[in-house]
């Protein structure tokens, strides 16, 4: 057991601020997608419906592993992680002011090619960051690296998510988009200071050997039904909060809230629980273990989905829409924490890009396709019962912590090198 001291060198070193940046670096693009386009969408006259199918753009996510052994395998000049990173980086700077230039009815089609292309640069730049960071961090630092990187990736979700409402009150939409790029500057920075990790021994020598062997390994690693039920477990543990989640923005606009009281309280309110959840959860961590922490975090995140039909039940309300959101951050800091550092502690050191990008993608399979499903349930089910039906698709992922991760046993799966 760590005491003090020893947590203390842990969080205040170079390392935890790397993680500051490479999780607001991650954050942004995505919450751009999720957050600021569906209320741009919205507010340009575009259906629920035709928004919820716009989760499909997320589809880059999902399948992020199919070209993630291309950067374990191939060196840009500034080096397998750093070069990466810019040419990803780069190409979202570039991109995501374009959606300034057109209309959401008239160019929904243009939008959608726009926004799968932003898609694919911010899956990429994922790629790299969770690579780099578990390169990065030795395995004691891997809960609290991963809860720094968790709580740096919420609040680059004020940005997209907050800010950028409030401005779009004020100012015509293509300056918001252009405002809110300019916000990618601070990882770019720190993509040219850092220094690139040390490799792994083992790195891939040929494309084949980056392609095959992180999911040999994985699969043989201890059995075919281990694995299986890892990968269960990946694509069920949050997939009732990513549906609760998924339309947030237009459910609180549905509710009566303008864009700037979603800005301010909505947003704003979730900031601090989710900061101190996913900063306590990985402290707790260390003395809980991840196993525990998978239950007693998934617990409160599943029970915070009530919050939301609740609030759908009283309506326009500033003091329960700031408490609902501040408890459903709380929950999901905590369970976010818990289960990226269950992801990093199942990936192998020595094919850390593919297997971080096979887990993640698969964790994303949620927000991309029954997230698209969600304005259709919405429209038939009506918003209460919508988020009382994402609190029972959450259990099943919670029983699975009986095989995958047991309340006094080891993690389903162990890495050694």
């Amino acid at each position: 057991m760590r005491n003090t001291t020893d947590i203390s060198q842990i969080l205040l070193n170079k390392r935890m601020l790397i993680c500051v940046f490479t999780g607001f670096s991650s954050g942004l693009p995505l919450y751009i997608l999720i957050s600021l386009l569906p209320a741009w969408l919205r507010s340009g006259g575009v259906d629920l419906k035709a928004i919820g199918l716009f989760a499909l753009i997320q589809l880059p996510f999902t399948w992020k592993f199919l070209w993630a052994p291309l950067f374990d395998r191939y060196i840009p000049p500034l080096g397998r992680r750093r070069g990466w990173l810019f040419i990803s980086q780069l190409a979202l700077l570039l991109s995501i002011p374009l959606f300034g230039v057109l209309h959401p009815e008239q160019d929904i089609w243009a939008i959608a090619y726009l926004s799968v292309g932003v898609a694919f640069f911010s899956a990429s730049q994922d790629i790299v960051l969770d690579a780099y960071r578990r390169e990065l961090l030795s395995d004691p630092e891997l809960g609290l690296g991963n809860a720094v990187h968790v709580n740096s990736y919420k609040i680059a979700g004020l940005v997209p998510g907050s800010l950028s409402l409030i401005l779009a009150d004020y100012l015509p939409w293509p300056r918001v988009f252009m405002i809110t790029a300019l916000f990618l500057l601070p990882g770019i920075v720190m993509t040219l200071l850092v220094s690139e990790p040390l490799l792994n021994k083992g790195t891939p020598k040929t494309l084949r050997a980056a392609v095959v062997e992180p999911f040999h390994e994985f699969i043989n690693r201890n059995g075919v039904k281990s694995a299986i039920l890892v990968l269960a477990f990946i694509f069920l543990y949050k997939l009732g909060d990513s549906m609760a989640t998924a339309l947030a923005t237009p459910f609180y606009l549905d509710m009566g809230f303008s864009k700037t009281e979603i800005g301010l309280v909505a947003k704003n309110a979730g900031l601090w629980p989710s900061v101190a959840g996913g900063l306590f959860g990985g402290i707790w961590m260390v003395k809980l273990g991840i196993n525990r922490a998978l239950w007693i975090f998934g617990v409160v995140q599943m029970f915070a989905i009530l919050g939301f039909a609740w609030l759908a039940m009283i309506g326009h309300s500033l003091p329960w829409l700031a408490i609902v959101i501040g408890i459903e951050a709380l929950g999901v800091g905590l369970g976010t924490a818990a289960f990226v550092a269950f992801i990093a502690h199942t990936t192998h050191p020595l094919y850390t890009a593919t297997q971080f990008a096979l887990f993640t993608s698969l964790a994303a399979v949620p927000r991309t396709f029954a997230n698209a499903a969600t304005g259709y349930l919405i429209e038939s089910l009506g918003w209460k019962t919508f988020f009382l039906f994402c609190f029972v698709i959450a259990i099943p992922g919670m029983l699975l912590l009986l095989k995958v991760a047991p309340w006094n046993g080891q993690v389903a799966t162990k890495t050694t090198i």
